[in-house]
């Protein structure tokens, strides 16, 4: 068996194409194009480049771009008082804080103080406790965009046996919260996991997001098993892989994502979505 490739690239060009259809009709109708704000405090290298993703992504999809980068001795008061500003503004539909802050920032009070109905992340405890109680809004968009990559499969997930490994608030947590609500049986595992690679090896679906290069071996998955690999890491030799050890795990899957080409892209255009949902209450 060789895996199907579930083609990050494809589906999101598909989903941004959607969204960039819905905003030329809502402003044809007098709307304003939606608005949205990231906000990078300080010049880590690889949050500029995504900030600048998000930007092209803005600009084709006729989105309003309220970008801005602020020094890295922003005090915390100061991007409070600058979340508060755009959340007062009609023209700004959702916000973003880019993380990771400086280290003099807390990023929970900075998480909780974007208005949650402009939270298209989807990290404020409204949105998450939302989908915690099966009454989604504003969904994390890497989860959120695994859950479109998978319904292309075309294979319901109802009663699935679904193995998450990693649980972080940004993927881990809100993707099993996701799989929960499609009916799937759902379990996290971790660091303080026992038997990690027999876990894997029930599971009928294997979503990986721990950044950590190849941990989780081609042979521990189960022949015909959807694989969703979250992680991107970059080698010594400069070349990039994901959490799973993608040439052995692609033998044995029914379903596959690469690295990159994979979940990245979808992480975007569903940021997208979402700010078209928060704009004008409709999905794409």
């Amino acid at each position: 068996m060789s895996a199907q490739i579930l083609d990050g690239k494809a589906i999101a060009l598909e989903l941004r194409e959607s969204i960039q259809q819905e905003v030329e009709a809502q402003v044809a109708k007098g709307k304003v194009p939606p608005g949205l704000a990231v906000i990078l405090v300080g010049e880590d290298p690889a949050s500029q480049v995504y900030v600048k993703n998000k930007k092209i992504a803005c600009d084709k999809a006729g989105f309003n771009d309220v970008s801005m980068v602020l020094p890295a001795e922003t005090s915390q008061a100061e991007l409070l008082a600058k979340i508060d500003e755009l959340n007062a503004r009609e023209d700004v539909h959702g916000i973003i804080v880019q993380l990771p802050v400086p280290d003099h920032i807390d990023p929970e009070e900075i998480i909780e103080r974007i208005d949650p109905k402009k939270d298209v992340d989807g990290f404020h405890p409204y949105n998450m406790g939302r989908l915690a109680t099966r009454l989604p809004e504003l969904a994390p968009c890497t989860p959120h965009g695994v859950m479109t990559m998978l319904a292309k499969t075309g294979i319901p997930l109802r009663g699935l046996n679904a193995v998450v490994v990693g649980a972080s608030n940004i993927v881990g947590v809100p993707m099993a919260l996701e799989l929960l609500n499609e009916r799937a049986t759902v379990t996290v595992c971790h660091s303080a996991t026992k038997d990690l690679p027999q876990k894997v090896a029930e599971a009928d679906l294997v979503v990986v997001g721990v950044g950590i290069p190849n941990m989780v071996k081609g042979d521990w998955i189960k022949d015909g098993a959807i694989v969703i690999d979250v992680g991107i890491n970059r080698l010594d030799d400069g070349s990039l892989c994901g959490d799973v050890e993608y040439d052995k795990a692609k033998e044995k899957a029914s379903w596959i994502t690469p690295v990159p080409g994979g979940v990245g892209p979808m992480t975007i255009a569903t940021l997208l979505q979402n700010t078209l949902q928060a704009a004008y209450g409709v999905k794409a």
